[in-house]
Parts: structure tokens; sequence; C-alpha cells
């Protein structure tokens, strides 16, 4: 059968073994047909396991990165395509909850976040409690993985590479972390002054 002639009428409807060929000769158009294909599989696998929805994402993000560069070493004779990239998913969120360890912080950063400040007006200490208060609220509502990025961003002044290589993601990953987040709590704090 050509598949070059089938796949130019029915991207989507080409086997899997059909795909990852494509894919492993750089078709783009194959790998969104492939990734629209499993992505909810992956995505459900992953957050079963991981029990996160941002880092179920990450990982589905991983998972199709992964099934890109390793398409050419898919061997249809070993197992369907659907065990292959299941398989990828199932290791890469296992390895993703061994990775999530408590951050350790410096102590004297902790302290200097939560000891007063010396000298400022009872109402000024009042003001900034009530600020706090909005910030520790706005940054409960982020995913761990997107609260873990934008500290260790804010608080421990570290780069998105440091953040990656520490979390072990990709750059872009975190990234993406950081500024959803930021981008969350900025939405939650604006949500909260508006009367």
């Amino acid at each position: 059968m050509n598949w070059t002639v089938r796949r130019a009428s029915l991207p989507g409807g080409l086997p899997d073994e059909a795909l990852l060929a494509a894919m492993a000769h750089g078709d783009a158009d194959a790998g969104a047909a492939f990734v629209r294909r499993y992505a909810a599989r992956v995505y459900g696998l992953a957050l079963k396991v991981v029990g996160d929805p941002g880092l179920a994402e990450d990982v589905s993000q991983e998972t199709f990165v992964r099934c890109w560069r390793h398409a050419a070493v898919y061997d249809p004779r070993r197992g369907p395509a659907t065990t292959w990239v299941l398989t990828i998913a199932r290791n890469l969120a296992i390895d993703t909850l061994r990775l999530q360890r408590p951050i350790p912080f410096d102590p004297a950063l902790l302290v200097e976040l939560w000891a007063p400040a010396a000298g400022p007006a009872p109402e000024d200490e009042a003001v900034g409690r009530d600020a706090l208060a909005e910030v520790r609220v706005a940054l409960g509502s982020l995913s761990p993985a997107q609260r873990r990025a934008l500290l260790r961003a804010t608080f421990g002044g570290q780069s998105a590479a440091e953040i990656a290589e520490a979390e072990a993601i990709p750059v872009g990953t975190a990234k993406t972390r950081i500024r959803a987040g930021l981008l969350k709590v900025r939405a939650a704090l604006a949500e909260r002054e508006r009367p």
C-alpha cells in the first residue's frame, strides 16, 4: 500500500506504525495526528499516576517529545504502538513522582519573609499583613509544580534553567510554569482588588 498517497488524503487515518515511521523522518503532520490520537489516553494515565493536572500535562508533553525523538526505534514486532506510548507515559509519570521532594529553602530567607519589619507604623503593618495574606491565598490556588517554580524564581532567585535542572524538566516547561503561575497570582490579586 502506498502510504504517501493515503496520508495526503487521510493524515489521521494512517495506522500507528505509519505515523511513527513518518515522525521518524520529521513529518510534523504525522506527529500532530499521533498526538491527537493518543493525547487523551496519555493525559488520563499521567493524571491517574501523579494526581495533579498540571503535572499530568507536563508528563504528557514530555511523553510526546520522547515519542518524536524515538519514533525511529519503535519496533511493531515487539508490541502495538498503544502499549509503547502508554509505557513511556507511565514510566515518565512514575519518575516524576520520584523526583517530587520537598524543596529546601534557606532558613534565613524564611525568617526574612515572616519577620516583621523594624519601624513601620501599625497601619502599614496591617496593610502589609492583608497583602501577604492575599498573596498566600493566590499562591494556594496554583498547582504544586507552578508554586514551586514561581517560589524558586522569585524568592530563590533561580533562573528557568536552574529550575529545570532541579525539577528534571525541560527549560520550556519551567518557563511555562513560572509564567502561568505569575499570571494566575496576578489575576487572583486583581480579582480581590475589584469592588
